[in-house]
């Protein structure tokens, strides 16, 4: 065997799965689907029918060897499919789901690894977003006037350059929010602005961090702009 076919061999050894393996995989592809992050070692337990956490982290580990998943250390819920999954289980890729951001007031944001795979979308801006695209659930209404009400998945990118009248996700200390950012050459010159008359301005500050603009918002199943 030539060394070009023995580097073949490997890696065609390395994306081989087992039975036992696929199932795992299979729960926690439906799992993020179902809920937007991954099960707990529990859970996995139990939809698998084993009696050990152990057993989860062995097939887990042989996951990542194999490249179907990247995982941290600390916690099951630090699973990220990769690409490959997607090809051995015939199912279509997940956008990573990061949590929950405030339209209201400022909300603890659970932050949970991923990977992000192209939307399956007619929608051409999204097919294009590549690296820093994550969903979030709104909590609030202080949003409704840009077509962002209570309970709906939006679509952030992360940047770092932000445009006035941008819809923007802004990090306060360990909490987030979603309001419009606006900078003006008078005063309050730079300030955060709700999208619902009963909630008033926010002036920003040094301890807030833009994050990310929201691009989309999803509604009745189909992705829609941000008014």
């Amino acid at each position: 065997m030539t060394p070009e076919e023995i580097v073949g061999y490997n890696k065609s050894m390395e994306k081989q799965i087992t039975t036992r393996q696929k199932e795992l995989l299979f729960i926690i592809y439906e799992y993020i689907k179902d809920s937007g992050y991954p099960p707990t070692l529990e859970e996995m337990r139990e939809k698998l029918g084993v009696s050990s956490n152990q057993s989860i982290l062995d097939l887990l580990e042989k996951l990542k060897k194999s490249g179907f998943i990247n995982r941290k250390e600390a916690g099951a819920r630090n699973i990220a499919i990769l690409p490959s999954s997607y090809e051995a289980l015939g199912r279509p890729p997940l956008v990573a789901f990061l949590g929950f951001a405030a339209a209201g007031a400022p909300i603890e944001t659970i932050e949970i690894s991923g990977e992000w795979q192209p939307l399956p979308s007619k929608i051409e801006k999204i097919e294009k977003l590549k690296d820093d695209v994550f969903l979030l659930k709104i909590l609030g209404d202080s949003m409704i006037n840009a077509g962002i009400d209570d309970g709906d998945v939006i679509l952030v990118q992360g940047q770092k350059e932000f445009v006035s009248g941008d819809v923007v996700l802004v990090q306060v200390g360990e909490e987030s929010t979603v309001k419009r950012f606006i900078s003006e050459d008078k005063p309050p010159y730079i300030y955060l602005k709700p999208e619902n008359p009963k909630y008033e301005n926010i002036i920003f500050t040094n301890e807030m961090e833009l994050k990310g603009k929201i691009i989309s918002v999803l509604k009745n199943g189909y992705w829609k702009s941000v008014k």
